[in-house]
């Protein structure tokens, strides 16, 4: 008999299903995501509705639903933010958390495909844009603080809670939101030029913000 800890462990086969079946459902996810966002573009996102949006991707309104909750949720996932949690967490541990997070965007958003850079461009000037996406992005704000700040703490080896942690991670998110409300108000600002805008943002608050 296995011991208990043996027991607990699925087998390679059922660890192969599960990581298909993961990988099937972000590859699903991410096409509604897409058909969304190039319907949006084509015709306006009132205009656009859920029914068409499962038309285009080659699903149900029932399955749309079970990956996004909301035509509103559609515009706000992130697909990105997984891969740079764990470029963050990749970097040399002798870099400050601040540099550490400008290494890791460049990382991401410069190996982004060039098919996928336009619709990520769309999406940011939607969030900022469209009056209710905007107020959901700016409802987020707290959601990515703590998730910041889980991250720093565990670079630092400090808690989440320390009141310094909170404060970095506060400054760096609304550094950073000034950034994506200047790009969205600007009808030709290109996504190269703002990740390039920023890091520059966040090197000024690197640099403690001298005025």
């Amino acid at each position: 008999m296995p011991a208990p800890s043996e027991a607990r462990q699925p087998a390679a086969g059922q660890r192969a299903t599960v990581g298909l079946r993961e990988r099937k459902k972000a590859k699903t996810r991410l096409a509604i995501q897409r058909h969304a966002l190039r319907l949006f573009r084509e015709q306006g996102y009132a205009a656009t509705t859920v029914d068409q949006i499962a038309e285009a991707a080659e699903v149900s309104p029932s399955t749309f639903f079970r990956y996004f909750p909301s035509k509103e949720d559609v515009v706000v996932y992130d697909d990105y933010d997984p891969a740079l949690i764990a470029s963050f967490r990749a970097q040399p541990a002798e870099l400050s958390p601040i540099k550490a997070l400008r290494r890791a965007i460049v990382e991401v958003f410069s190996a982004m495909p060039e098919e996928h850079v336009e619709l990520e461009n769309l999406r940011g000037k939607l969030l900022v844009q469209v009056p209710e996406l905007r107020a959901r992005m700016l409802m987020q704000i707290a959601d990515s603080i703590a998730m910041l700040a889980g991250e720093v703490a565990a670079r630092t080896g400090r808690d989440p809670e320390d009141f310094a942690v909170r404060s970095f991670t506060g400054a760096v998110v609304g550094v950073m939101m000034a950034v994506v409300l200047r790009a969205g108000d600007e009808p030709e600002s290109d996504y190269e030029g703002y990740v390039a805008l920023v890091d520059s943002a966040l090197e000024y608050l690197e640099s403690g913000l001298p005025l």
